[in-house]
């Protein structure tokens, strides 16, 4: 049991006392029993790990091991996941960057084409005026030609 209290006798020889815990023992890479210490700074604070016992002689032990984390196979399949998760997520993102900036560019040319398709829709109605005057003149005169025709042909009647 690596954590929480030792379930044995308590002899010093399996366990190191600190502040009224009992932890199994864990060797520091100098061979010495690690002692206990709690972290002090953000954003760890309050978390217990081992140290070595010389730590501030031999600052270049760098001996570190959690308390509580047993598991230290999980906790790095868990960072193995959550970084390729994170890789997945930045791949994801770099190529919806390249969509927005892929559609934009498409929205530049729709701009445009709109703008060509406005002038063109006013030119068109433009013409069909046109053409209606055209329409409602020609009618008038075909109208008036035959109106003239009947008056001519009652008079040599």
């Amino acid at each position: 049991m690596a954590t929480g209290r030792n379930q044995f006798d308590g002899s010093p020889a399996s366990s190191s006392s600190s502040r009224g815990g009992f932890y199994a023992t864990t060797r520091c890479n100098c061979g010495l029993d690690a002692v206990v210490r709690t972290v002090k700074k953000v954003p760890n604070i309050g978390s217990k790990f081992f140290g070595c016992p010389k730590w501030p002689v031999r600052y270049r032990v760098h001996f570190m091991k959690w308390v509580d984390c047993t598991n230290g196979d999980d906790l790095r399949f868990q960072i193995f996941e959550r970084e390729t998760t994170i890789a997945e997520l930045e791949m994801q993102k770099s190529m919806l960057e390249d969509k927005v900036k892929r559609l934009q560019g498409n929205k530049g040319n729709f701009e445009e084409e709109v703008q060509e398709m406005k002038a063109e829709v006013s030119q068109l109605r433009i013409e069909l005026m046109r053409s209606s005057m055209n329409e409602y003149n020609l009618t008038m005169a075909l109208f008036c030609s035959w109106l003239f025709f009947g008056i001519v042909v009652l008079m040599f009647k």
